[in-house]
């Protein structure tokens, strides 16, 4: 009988009953109500044959906000075999896994989450292999699952493999990497400490209530297939019989390698599709429109701060030791509270929330709501087009300052996966001491979302006169467009015009090179200019590649300018266009002096 290796990482239970939800009928009846998601799971490793296990089997399953906005975890590894670290390989990767999955911003997606720990594992493998001669070759495939609301996504790099068992019918979802080798086994091609370039695959399908995810490593699919796979899930009914059965059985067939398997059963996905937990706020009414004095849950109106098209903005206050506290009351207009602008305005919290940074309005909680509105910090000050109006004139110095406060915001949203898109001067607000705080949140995507929905809508939301050229052809919002609407917002307050001409809502603008900004500022110094030049580029590839390379660009100012090419004559650039334009004024030189002659 094979002796059972040492078991992987401990599986935190998860609550088996819901938490109670209130049973009145939402104000909408299409929004459902909410039950957590709860899954099933076992697992079972197998030293079988070999010296030792060199296999490493886990799961995290957190409860509460890290369960709605991270999801399940699960993950199976085995460490290559024949060096004797691949046990250490598979251990180290399962368990950085697990820990720092659930370190990364849950406005990231899955995907980018699992490409950047996996990542940090597979540099810390090639650095360890290096430092050690007898751990040379330690590598290990990695099998993940993460089940998040109401999908599954997949990661996965080697040749474990991942199964999803939906009625009757076994799907595999991973491909093998492997090399087929005349005298050997198959080779893996692709596996965490192989190389210095970490390639993982990736997939995502819609959860159901009744699935089972299998993951396996080759000591069992190898012996079982598919065929023996299946047949096992079929007799075995709980995650917890199947995942000891198929070791088993996998070893009783004659596997000589060590034997693992992890069974997740979907007992219940959640019905609601908001994956926050703002979900709540979606049921409650738009308030009526506020008046100066008139109350709302403790908070007296003091004014109206602006109106949109869709959104309100008071500024409220409300009693705190010592007197009274001032805050800013962002809702939606009470003819304007239909679902997609209710949607956006929760999602507009759900990332306000998120992004905790000196550069930003905080939200700040207020107990219970009886409507649909979100609080964030007051500051008192203007916008910087509010600036602007007033005929404030922007000196060099005091641009590239208020850019580099930007540039730092700016970073911050992207490095959480976040873009703003609608960056501009109407949505800056600088504070009495000169604090820059970037706005309006409101058509904001991350990638945090499925698949980045918000990323690919038909028309790109925002201003069009700081639009980026790509997005006019129907191309998605990317860090480039934000940082163009950075250098676009930067011109104007320097210059008060656009570098390709003001832009009106609907037009099909088309784009030439931009107006140089010492055509209206000629007391703007050189290096400014560069800066600005490179950063409303026609192209992305012309501009900079991050906030942190633009606001490295202004901070050395003079004393390390931009290395800008000068402008190469029309002969160098493009040859032929420039005979031609030669043959051409040559005709037309011959033309005339022919028609002089025949006139005498």
């Amino acid at each position: 009988m094979p002796e059972d290796g040492p078991v992987s990482a401990s599986i935190v239970p998860l609550p088996v009953t819901p938490r109670p939800v209130p049973r009145a009928a939402p104000a909408d009846p299409r929004i459902a109500e909410t039950q957590p998601l709860r899954v099933a799971i076992g697992h079972s490793s197998l030293q079988g044959r070999r010296p030792e296990n060199e296999d490493f089997v886990g799961s995290a399953t957190p409860e509460g906000a890290e369960l709605l906005s991270r999801g399940m975890l699960l993950a199976v590894a085995d460490g290559v075999g024949g060096h004797a670290n691949g046990r250490e390989a598979a251990e180290m990767t399962v368990r950085s896994l697990l820990a720092d999955y659930y370190a990364t911003p849950d406005t990231w997606s899955v995907a980018k989450s699992l490409d950047t720990v996996l990542g940090s594992a597979n540099r810390w493998l090639l650095a360890h292999a290096r430092r050690n001669r007898e751990a040379a070759g330690m590598a290990t495939t990695l099998t993940a699952v993460v089940l998040r609301g109401g999908r599954w996504y997949l990661g996965h790099v080697g040749d474990s493999r991942a199964y999803l068992m939906r009625g009757d019918q076994l799907t595999q979802l991973t491909e093998d990497h492997t090399w087929e080798h005349p005298e050997l086994e198959n080779v893996l091609k692709r596996a965490v400490g192989l190389d210095e370039h970490l390639v993982l695959d990736h997939a995502d399908g819609e959860l159901q209530a009744g699935d089972r995810f299998v993951l396996v490593s080759d000591g069992v699919w190898a012996s079982l297939g598919e065929a023996g796979i299946a047949d096992l899930l079929r007799r075995h009914r709980t995650a917890e019989d199947a995942a000891n059965a198929m070791p088993l059985e996998a070893l009783r067939r004659g596997s000589t390698d060590n034997a693992t398997a992890l069974v997740a059963d979907v007992v219940a996905v959640p019905t609601a599709s908001l994956r926050d937990s703002l979900v709540s706020a979606a049921r409650l009414p738009v308030p009526p429109r506020l008046k100066a004095g008139q109350e709302l849950d403790g908070l007296r109106v003091e004014e109206l701060l602006h109106e949109s098209r869709v959104t309100l903005l008071y500024r409220v206050s409300r009693p705190v030791a010592g007197g009274r506290e001032e805050l800013v009351l962002k809702t939606l207009r009470p003819d304007a509270g239909d679902d997609e602008a209710i949607a956006a305005l929760v999602h507009e919290e759900w990332l306000a929330r998120r992004v905790l940074a000196p550069c930003f309005p905080q939200v700040i909680g207020h107990g219970e709501r009886s409507h649909l509105y979100y609080l964030m910090t007051w500051h008192a000050g203007q916008t910087l087009k509010a600036h602007l109006a007033r005929g404030h004139r922007y000196a060099p110095h005091e641009a590239a300052e208020l850019g580099v406060r930007l540039l730092k915001g700016v970073g911050a949203l992207h490095r959480l996966g976040i873009l703003h898109r609608d960056i501009k001067p109407d949505n800056l607000h600088r504070d009495a001491h000169g604090m820059l705080r970037i706005l309006d949140l409101g058509v904001a995507a991350s990638d945090g979302e499925d698949r980045g929905e918000r990323f690919r809508e038909i028309n790109n939301p925002g201003t069009p006169s700081y639009m980026a050229p790509e997005l006019f052809e129907g191309k998605p919002a990317s860090e480039a467009s934000d940082l163009y609407a950075c250098g676009v917002t930067l011109f104007e307050l320097l210059t008060r015009k656009y570098p390709y001409g003001e832009v009106e809502p609907f037009q099909n603008p088309r784009f030439g090179n931009p107006v140089p900004p010492t055509r209206y500022r000629p007391d703007l110094p050189d290096w400014l200019e560069a800066v600005l030049l490179k950063a409303c580029a026609r192209y992305p590839a012309e501009r900079f590649e991050t906030a942190e390379e633009f606001l490295l660009a202004l901070e050395r100012g003079a004393h390390r300018p931009l290395a800008t090419p000068r402008r190469r004559p029309l002969l160098q650039r493009n040859p032929s266009l420039a005979l031609k334009i030669f043959a051409a004024a040559s005709a037309v030189a011959n033309l005339l002096m022919l028609y002089l002659w025949l006139g005498r």
